[in-house]
C-alpha cells in the first residue's frame, strides 16, 4: 500500500473513486478558494488508485494544533486508519474527524478500532434517498397523498418554476434563503460561502437554481448540486407570503423531475431524523416534508473521531457540550 497526495493529472480517476459531491474534486477547489488548507490524498496499491479522499484542516483557537475534517468519505477501515495516522501528525492535528458516506446495511465492513465513536455528528445520521429510476407515475404513487394534493394545489394556482444557472436567479435563492435562516434560527454559512460555492459549482455544471414564482414573485428557491448519478438538495429558503398556494412542493416535484431529465439516478434530500421522530423536535417539520416524497429512509454507520491529542480533543468536546457550541464548531469546520 502506498499513500500520497493526488495530483491535478489524477483529478478524473480521482472523482470515479469518491461518492459524494462534497467530496469531488470540485468541491475540494471551492473548500480552498476560502482560504482553507485542503489535502487529497490517494491510496494505491500495486501503483494502482483504490481509495481517494479529501479533507480540510481547521485551526482550533488558542493552541497550534488543527481538526482534520473528512466529511462523506470512504469506509475508516484500516488501510485509511494508517493513512490519516500519518496525515493527521505530519498536520500536528488534534483529531480528525469522519462522517462516512456508508450505510448502516453495509455494517458488514469492519470499522478499524483506531477510530472512536464520535460525540458530536455534524451530518444527520438519517437520509432519505429517493429512486429516480422510477416512472413518473410510479414516484407520485409512492408519495404521500397529501404532497400528490399540494403538489396539484400549486399547479392549479398558477405556480411557475423556472431552472436558473444565472447569477441573478442566484441572488434570488440567496435572498429567500436567508429570509427563511433568520426567520426560523437555524444555523447557515455566511453569504460569502454560499457565493463561493455557487461560483465553484457553476463552472463545473454541477449546480442549479430551481425558483417558484406565483403572480409574478419568487416564493421558493432550491440549491441543486449534481454530481456522478446524483442530485442533491441542499439548501433552499422560502417566503411567508402565500403559502396556501403550495410553491413549496411544487419546486420538490421539479427538483425529482430534473433529475430524471438529467438521467440521474438518486436524489439525495440531505438529512432527515430516525424512523421514529420526536414531534416535538424543531426539525420535524422538514423531516415530514421530505417524507411525503416517498424515497427511503437511510442510516449512515455514524460519525468517528481519530485522535492524537487526548487532553485537547476532549477539552474541546467538553467546551462544545457545556456551552451549547454546536454553532461554534460548525463555524470552525466551516461547513
Amino acid at each position: 500500500m502506498n499513500i500520497r497526495q493526488i495530483k491535478l493529472s489524477e483529478k478524473n480517476s480521482y472523482n470515479t473513486k469518491v461518492t459524494h459531491v462534497i467530496q469531488s474534486w470540485e468541491w475540494g477547489e471551492f473548500r480552498k478558494s476560502l482560504g482553507l488548507p485542503l489535502l487529497r490524498y490517494g491510496i494505491y496499491k500495486n501503483n494502482k488508485l483504490v481509495t481517494a479522499f479529501q479533507l480540510t484542516l481547521h485551526k482550533i483557537p488558542f493552541t497550534n494544533k488543527y481538526v482534520g475534517y473528512l466529511p462523506k468519505g470512504p469506509l475508516p477501515n484500516k488501510e485509511l486508519a494508517q493513512a490519516l495516522e500519518k496525515i493527521g501528525r505530519d498536520n500536528n492535528c488534534a483529531f480528525i474527524k469522519l462522517e462516512p458516506d456508508i450505510l448502516n446495511k453495509e455494517s458488514k465492513y469492519v470499522v478499524y478500532p483506531s477510530f472512536q465513536e464520535s460525540p458530536k455528528p455534524l451530518f444527520t445520521q438519517h437520509n432519505f434517498i429517493l429512486d429516480l429510476t422510477k416512472s413518473e407515475e410510479e414516484l407520485l404513487k409512492n408519495m404521500h397523498s397529501k404532497t400528490r394534493y399540494n403538489i396539484r394545489v400549486a399547479e392549479r394556482k398558477g405556480v411557475k418554476v423556472e431552472e436558473r444557472t444565472d447569477d441573478k436567479g442566484f441572488e434570488l435563492f440567496l435572498k429567500l434563503h436567508f429570509e427563511t435562516t433568520e426567520r426560523q434560527g437555524f444555523h447557515s454559512h455566511n453569504k460569502t460561502y454560499h457565493r463561493q460555492v455557487w461560483k465553484q459549482m457553476k463552472e463545473a455544471n454541477m449546480t442549479r437554481i430551481l425558483i417558484a414564482f406565483y403572480q409574478k414573485k419568487p416564493l421558493t428557491a432550491w440549491m441543486l448540486y449534481n454530481f456522478k448519478d446524483t442530485l442533491y438538495y441542499p439548501y433552499g429558503g422560502s417566503s411567508v407570503e402565500h403559502k396556501e398556494v403550495m410553491s413549496n412542493n411544487l419546486v420538490a416535484w421539479e427538483a425529482i423531475k430534473l433529475g430524471k431529465k438529467l438521467k440521474l439516478k438518486k436524489f439525495d434530500m440531505w438529512g432527515a431524523l430516525g424512523p421514529e421522530p420526536d414531534p416535538n423536535d424543531p426539525w420535524i417539520g422538514f423531516h415530514r416534508f421530505k417524507q411525503g416524497y416517498g424515497g427511503q429512509l437511510v442510516k449512515y454507520i455514524g460519525t468517528f473521531d481519530l485522535v492524537f491529542d487526548d487532553p485537547l480533543y476532549w477539552a474541546f468536546t467538553l467546551v462544545d457540550k457545556f456551552s451549547s457550541l454546536k454553532f461554534f464548531l460548525l463555524k470552525l469546520l466551516n461547513k
